[in-house]
């Protein structure tokens, strides 16, 4: 028994000592003795991502690439085809077709990465114990009907896919020698046809990868797979069978799938090092040699009434890229923002290379626009096309010359309506084309993952390399039967193989959202504070309210417990003003007052309720985020939220209408009085005298708030206006 078990353990030794040294050979042959090929006619984005997984794994030198840069004869590949891949990996094999040792690894090119070196993907090959090894897929295909011919599989993937496989030269010659192909035939049925047949089958040890040991196909199987993190670096598990795969293949149409995870695969992005894959192909333009910067056009397309459009055009005008290097198009479709359109060309006064508009009484329409500008950009010989829409503000003046040096085919800024999840990509799409969110979507928008991500959809601003719009097969669409614009040029981009990127790298800009926007009424980028707070507040909040809040200085007291801030600014007051005088109907100054439900006011005014001009709930929004910090500043312990106000009113005083008010209490808990223009320009008199302590505030500014209580300690009267109009806008907070 002993010497028995002696013998065992002595074999069990040396059938080690020969797998070991199996294996040491075979890592030996996976630097020497495998060839790896691949088929591409053309360096599409696709064959490009191909490429740098190729480079991160060390495998460049292996690599042969069949039929790049001549005509694709393999059919349209839309439905079957790639029979040419065949024919030219036969002849590629002539010389090793009776090589038994050397390994050949064939894959697709446009749709695959490579997620693991030779030397891993050898030695797994070799544990499958197998001549020749196919990708496996959950779909029989092109042929549905040979199902049931396929050898029956306990677990996984039972159907052969061809766009990956490993095998020895001599096997893999064969079976490519065994039977003829055309060009246009099905590659994938052809194979099929080999596995199928019994005798083939057992000769050359053909068997599938049925549970992605090596190769994971994607189309059927992406719940299959989840991405994750070991440390930094992203790889893919498959969980269903608990396999590390080493080769990617996007198949059919997990196209888009494949996309999203090659955004962090074969070392594109780790969230300690960020964006790896951003730094290919890239270049730096030298801010000190104008001259070599590339020609781009600017495309602006004004299609909707979109609130902000001066500012828009004034971020247009920061981008610091030289304006000797750019061409400007403009398309207008709103009569309504030819003013500002014209201002803006006044400005630039033949700064630009050029300067196109083309006016709403042309009678243009957005598709024929959009074909017009990039015709103008070929005409131009532009280098770059920067198609941007009226919503897109760019508030980072480097963002053109960041998008250049980017160097993609077609590259967006990230641009996100501020406070909200709107933004101009979507991570993913529905089967029918719609937004679907990615599983990325939110750390992308809220940037905590920086990068440069391969998306589905980009709109609104985006730069597009001229070779694309040069060439009739890549040239964008904006027309795809009833979708609209922003939908048919991504559709049309997915159909032609164009990657689309969004770039969140920097802060680049954010969107203006026009769904609210009413050109009917007047001033209307005023009524704007609920739906787009941000681009409000920086046109019509006073530039030093942030100093309101300076702890080294003291709130202005012109006279007790009355506190004097600086809120908005003069056009602000000078709208609100144009907005009630447009409007016109003053009340007539009497106790008699059907706005108010007891139809009776005790202290009268001249005046129009804020209400009756549709801004009453802009103006509570203004008191909640404005007025309340600045109460809670001087009025502690009153924290109140938010605060409330039935009462907001524009007053007018002239001498021959109402020119004083008699004393009085607020009826409020404190009230604000902003003016609304200028004391010694606008009008003579006024003012506000706090008679319990005989303090008057005449000399008012337009734009600065007075707040004082309204109850009790401040009873007040409004002083007499001598000469000209005076304007207050008054808030009873909190009755």
């Amino acid at each position: 028994m002993f010497g028995g078990k002696g013998t065992s353990i002595g074999c069990w030794l040396v059938w080690c000592c020969v797998f070991l040294t199996y294996h040491v050979v075979s890592e030996n042959s996976a630097a020497g003795d495998v060839l790896v090929f691949t088929a591409a006619s053309n360096e599409t984005d696709g064959f490009r991502r191909y490429l740098r997984s190729v480079e991160v794994y060390g495998i460049r030198d292996k690599l042969n690439i069949l039929g790049l840069g001549s005509p694709w004869k393999g059919g349209d590949m839309k439905y079957t085809g790639g029979g040419y891949k065949i024919n030219l990996l036969k002849k590629a094999l002539e010389d090793y077709q009776n090589d038994d040792k050397k390994i050949i690894l064939f894959t697709d090119s446009y749709d695959v990465i490579f997620l693991g070196g030779l030397s891993a993907i050898v030695e797994r090959f070799l544990d499958a114990d197998a001549r020749i090894l196919f990708s496996a897929e959950a779909n029989c295909w092109p042929d549905k009907s040979l199902a049931t011919h396929y050898p029956p599989v306990s677990r996984g993937k039972r159907y052969l896919n061809s766009g990956g496989f490993i095998g020895y030269a001599s096997d893999v010659y064969k079976i490519l020698d065994s039977a003829p192909v055309k060009d246009e035939d099905d590659d994938q049925l052809f194979y099929t046809t080999v596995y199928l047949q019994e005798e083939l089958r057992t000769r050359h040890k053909i068997k599938l990868d049925h549970k992605s040991e090596i190769f994971q196909n994607l189309f059927g199987a992406v719940a299959d797979v989840e991405l994750r993190f070991k440390g930094q670096e992203a790889y893919l598990q498959n969980i269903v069978y608990n396999t590390i795969p080493l080769i990617l293949h996007g198949n059919g149409v997990s196209k888009l799938v494949l996309n999203s995870l090659g955004n962090y695969l074969a070392h594109a992005w780790t969230s300690d090092e960020g964006c790896l894959a951003c730094w290919d192909q890239t270049i730096e333009l030298d801010k000190t040699k104008p001259e070599t910067y590339p020609i781009i056009l600017i495309a602006v397309f004004i299609e909707h009434p979109t609130p902000f459009l001066e500012e828009f055009f004034e971020a247009i005008y920061r981008q610091l890229y030289p304006k000797s290097k750019l061409h400007l198009f403009v398309h207008n479709n709103v009569p309504y923002h030819e003013d500002i359109v014209n201002d803006f060309f006044e400005k630039i006064d033949q700064k630009y290379l050029s300067a196109k508009q083309i006016l709403p009484s042309d009678g243009v329409n957005e598709i024929d626009a959009r074909k017009l500008a990039m015709d103008y950009c070929l005409l131009k010989e532009c280098s770059g096309y920067l198609s941007i829409d009226a919503v897109a503000h760019l508030d980072n003046e480097h963002t053109l010359k960041l998008l250049v040096e980017q160097q993609r085919g077609i590259v967006a800024p990230l641009l996100i309506r501020p406070y909200k999840a709107w933004s101009n990509f979507w991570g993913a799409i529905t089967d029918d084309g719609f937004y679907a969110r990615s599983f990325d979507y939110m750390e992308i928008i809220k940037n905590e993952r920086r990068g440069l991500w391969n998306v589905p959809f980009v709109s609104n601003c985006y730069l597009i390399n001229a070779t694309i719009i040069a060439n009739k097969a890549t040239r964008p669409s904006y027309e795809d039967g009833d979708l609209d614009t922003e939908m048919a040029f991504a559709h049309g981009n997915r159909q032609r193989g164009l990657f689309m990127y969004v770039s969140n790298r920097l802060e680049f800009g954010h969107l203006v959202d026009p769904d609210s926007y009413d050109i009917r009424l007047t001033y209307p980028d005023m009524y704007q504070i609920m739906d787009n707070k941000l681009d409000w507040e920086k046109r019509y909040i006073h530039s030093n309210y942030s100093e309101n809040f300076n702890p080294d200085k003291k709130p202005i007291q012109p006279c007790p417990d009355v506190y004097w801030f600086p809120i908005v600014n003069s056009r602000f007051t000078k709208e609100l003003v144009g907005i009630v005088e447009t409007f016109g109907q003053w009340s007539d100054g009497t106790n008699h007052d059907s706005r108010l439900d007891s139809g009776y006011e005790a202290v009268p005014t001249r005046d129009i309720h804020l209400n009756q001009v549709g801004l009453e709930d802009s103006w509570l929004k203004f008191l909640k985020d404005y007025v309340n910090p600045l109460q809670q500043l001087v009025f502690t312990g009153y924290d109140d939220y938010p605060p409330r106000s039935l009462m907001n009113f524009i007053v007018r005083y002239r001498p021959d209408e109402q020119p004083s008010l008699r004393p009085h209490h607020d009826s409020s808990t404190y009230t604000i009085n902003i003016a609304l223009n200028q004391a010694g320009v606008d009008y003579e008199g006024g003012g506000c005298k706090f008679i319990r302590y005989n303090c008057s505030v005449t000399d008012t500014k337009p734009g600065w708030m007075l707040m004082h209580p309204g109850r009790l300690t401040h009873y007040h009267e409004g002083l007499r206006v001598i000469a000209g109009t005076r304007y207050i806008m008054i808030s009873f907070v909190d009755p």
